[in-house]
């Protein structure tokens, strides 16, 4: 790959494998795993925590409280929502 085809995201690829000895591969899968999950919206990761947390026998009454909490501690900032909003996001 020459330089002029190499962006941020293959910079912090090859830094990943560089510095944890994961292959090249492994580091990009690590890279777009991450970036995946800082890049999901937060109307994607409400529908996909309440899937989760639904597989495991979680009432939505214990789900919409608990997404409202971990919202608050998420690493991309989103607004505060009610249950009724997050229940808006899962159901339309």
């Amino acid at each position: 790959m020459s330089e002029a085809t190499v962006g941020p995201v293959d910079e912090l690829a090859e830094q990943v494998s560089r510095t944890t000895g994961l292959s090249a591969d492994d580091a990009r899968r690590v890279v777009a795993d991450v970036l995946a999950y800082f890049t999901e919206t937060t109307e994607e990761y409400v529908r996909r925590r309440h899937r989760e947390l639904q597989t495991y026998g979680a009432r939505n009454d214990e789900i919409f409280a608990r997404l409202g909490t971990e919202l608050r501690h998420w690493p991309v900032r989103s607004p505060e929502l009610s249950a009724r909003q997050l229940r808006r996001i899962v159901y339309g």
